[in-house]
Parts: C-alpha cells; structure tokens; sequence
C-alpha cells in the first residue's frame, strides 16, 4: 500500500492568495499628438520620450485601436503611450475620428495635443530646410498649409491642449509640453559616468572630464595589481587615499548646478568621465563613488568602465 504524498503546501495558502487583492495598475495614459506640419510635433515626441513615454511616430489611426488594447492588456509595462498622427497620413488620416470614437466607446482616458503656428511662421520654417509640405502637391507651400488648416479644423477644436509655437524656441516648447501634458513625469537627467584610462585616448561624447591620476596608483601595491576598481580593496585603498574624498565630495557639489542647467536647457543626458592612467584601479574606484553620491541626490546614474580588460 503506497503511503500518501506529503502536503508540501501550508495550509491556508490558497484562502489567503484568494483574499489578497492584486496590485492596483495605474491608469493608462494616452496622448494624441497631431497639429500643423512644421509646429512641432517632432520635437513634442523627443520631449515625452526622453520622459520615458512609449512614443510612435506617423502611425496611421487605424493601428490606434489595436495599439492602445496591447497597452491595456494585463501584463503590458507600457502605462504612458503618446502617438503622433497628422497629414503625412494621407487617405488613412481620415479615420481618426472613428479610432477617437472607439477609444470614447472603450472608457480609454486620452488626451490631444494640438501644436499650431501661424502661416508665415510655418513657411519660413519650410523654406529653412527646404523640404515641400505634405499637401503641397504642385502648387505652393501656403497652398499646402490651407489645404492642412481645413483637415484639420475639427481636430483643433476638440483638442485639450494647444500650443501656438510661433514665438517659441525649443526650449520654450519643450517646457509648455512637460507642463501642459507630463506634469507628472518625472524630470531627471541619465547620467552616465564613464571610467577611462588616459593613454587609451579621451571618451568622444565626454561633457565633463575628471582627472584622478593625483591619487597614488593601486597598480604598484603588489595585491591590488591585479585587481580592479570595482573590487572592494582598491575602492577602499584609494578611497583612502589623502585628497580622495574631499575630491568626491568637492566634484559631486560642482556638479550640482550644472546639472540643474542642464536640466533647464533641456540637455537630458550627459556623460562623465574619470580617468586614471590604465582605467582598471583609481578611475573605476572614484567613479563608483561620484555615481553613488549622485543618484543620493536623486539622478538616474549608470557606470561604465570602459578599459577594463585592455591591459
């Protein structure tokens, strides 16, 4: 007679499973971005973008339906979807009010942005990258810009926001985005500090270089030789280091302005680098220690180390 399993599971498990409610799912966000050619619409993309919003650009409106339900779907790690719609479109952008129509029909909260400027605005941005309207067919651009007025007429009036960009720079333009439609993101900058050793060459895409060969090198303490910056003995041997901490601590304060222009001058990455001679010991180390201390202060920080490997 064969002996009964075990119960490998504690009772109750299931009654309590039944009873814990699942994670609540914060309602999904979609913005329609459409507007006059030459306003902007561009530009508002990179903006929510870089804000980490899932961004499609020139989707014809009939994939709108289908897109928003594979949002919607359980499972689905995308909650702030913007789509960008206009005239480039052609004979499909006409079905927008019924891919708008159905999304009222579903009880999907969505929201248009409307980017608009004026006419003579709108041709010298034309005549500036020398390129011909979308509509412009044969005729002028002006013929392209009334034809587009007319299109789009109704979706103007049933817009939550617009944004006239005549006066605007870019800057100006990003700011009333992220304020009219993504007040709630989160504005931070990516941060990316890199170590390098100096006689492998400079990193192209450097914005600030920070020199730490004034710190005694690792290399020349025989257990420490072959290890890195990322081992826990040379971080503390170098961190130890006269100089090292105030170094840190000096940096990290530098940086904190700059990092707040950036910030208002809508540059939303930036690369720092630190070099010692190799890029294996002090480099790494020092690196390691600025990205810490930054991300305490709230940035979105990654490490790399470049060298690592060439020696």
């Amino acid at each position: 007679m064969s002996e009964p399993s075990p119960i490998t599971v504690p009772q109750g498990i299931p009654e309590i499973e039944a009873a814990t409610p699942a994670p609540d799912r914060s309602d999904p966000e979609v913005l329609i971005i459409t507007g006059m050619s030459g306003a902007g619409r561009t530009r508002a993309a990179g903006v929510l973008e870089d804000l980490d919003w899932f961004v499609v650009d020139n989707l014809p409106p009939m994939m709108i339906v289908p897109l928003v339900d594979l949002m919607t779907k359980a499972g689905s790690s995308v909650e702030r979807l913007a789509v960008v719609v206009d005239v480039r479109g052609r004979e499909y952008f006409g079905e927008l009010a019924q891919a708008l129509q159905h999304l009222d029909d579903s009880g999907v909260t969505h929201r248009i942005l409307f980017l608009d400027a004026r006419d003579d605005v709108l041709v010298r941005r034309y005549e500036s990258v020398r390129r011909p309207h979308p509509l412009q067919g044969d005729g002028r651009i002006l013929d392209g810009i009334e034809a587009e007025r007319r299109m789009l007429a109704s979706l103007a009036e049933r817009a939550d926001v617009v944004l006239d960009t005549s006066e605007m720079s870019v800057h100006d333009l990003a700011k009333e985005v992220r304020d009219a439609v993504a007040a709630g993101t989160a504005d931070s900058l990516r941060v990316n500090v890199v170590a390098f050793g100096f006689k492998y060459g400079l990193p192209l895409d450097a914005d600030h270089v920070a020199d730490v060969r004034f710190l005694a090198n690792p290399y020349w303490i025989t257990e420490l030789r072959h290890l890195t910056g990322q081992d826990e003995a040379v971080r503390e041997y170098v961190l130890a280091r006269p100089g090292a901490r105030e170094f840190v601590d000096r940096y990290v304060a530098a940086l904190e302005p700059v990092l707040a222009g950036y910030l208002a001058e809508e540059k939303r990455y930036v690369t720092i680098a630190v070099g010692c001679t190799g890029g294996k010991h002090r480099s790494v180390a020092i690196a390691g220690e600025i990205a810490d201390r930054l991300r305490q202060d709230g940035q979105r920080v990654t490490v790399t180390a470049r060298d690592l490997g060439k020696e």
